[in-house]
């Protein structure tokens, strides 16, 4: 199933706030999902909520793992080297198979003016490989890398990383979302959503996650966590 973008859904942006967005879809799919495939999704939440990873992950205050990797078009990317010039914003996605993933990243495109303005730099961290990467900036016309981690190495130095649950697997092998084929391994591993701020020195200065993949920060907020810090 092909996630239609905002540009290409409708002629003007979506400024609407993220949660009105994420609310919108969550309605199709329950309106169109069936409730058997529901339910599976909420168990494999539930079951990450159990284990409370999100409570786990890498805290403010730590410093953030150094890592290097390619970008959308293949590129090396250094933290040290990005670090070295602005504070950096850190997103960890899925992929561009998950809709909850691809509005956040257009609701992000919006904002990045303002990330630049704050002395930040942006950047979205998922395991799908690069030609995946290099697919979702271009569908989606997003104006910020797109890093790829292969083997969902550097997601699982901040504490983010989990296997997708057998009875999940099956649903997204039914509605074609081929992991191995996205993401370049047969590990059937994802992160759960998350963003960061980390500022020159490498500190974590801001740090959220959710093992609800349907919840994701505010753009709005990230902009006024930048803009207060001195």
């Amino acid at each position: 199933m092909k996630w239609r973008s905002l540009e290409e859904s409708s002629p003007q942006t979506d400024i609407r706030p993220l949660r009105d967005i994420f609310g919108e879809r969550k309605e199709l799919i329950a309106k169109y999902v069936p409730a058997e495939t529901q339910a599976i999704h909420a168990r494999a939440v539930a079951e990450l909520k159990q284990r409370r990873l999100a409570a786990n992950i890498l805290p403010v205050g730590a410093k953030a793992p150094e890592f290097q990797l390619q970008d959308h078009d293949g590129k090396s990317v250094s933290s040290v080297d990005l670090l070295a010039k602005k504070r950096l914003v850190l997103c960890f996605i899925r992929g561009r198979w998950c809709p909850f993933c691809v509005a956040q990243m257009e609701a992000m495109n919006l904002i990045l003016p303002e990330i630049e303005q704050a002395g930040a730099t942006l950047m979205a961290i998922s395991p799908q490989t690069v030609q995946q990467s290099f697919f979702m900036r271009d569908q989606h016309k997003l104006r910020f890398p797109l890093l790829s981690d292969a083997g969902n190495k550097v997601a699982r130095q901040f504490g983010l990383t989990y296997r997708v649950p057998d009875e999940q697997e099956a649903v997204y092998r039914k509605a074609f979302v081929n992991l191995p084929l996205v993401n370049g391994d047969d590990r059937w591993e994802l992160p759960i959503p998350a963003a960061y701020i980390i500022d020159r020195d490498g500190t974590v200065l801001h740090a959220s996650a959710d093992e609800d993949y349907t919840e994701r920060p505010e753009p709005a907020d990230i902009i006024q966590f930048l803009q207060a810090l001195p």
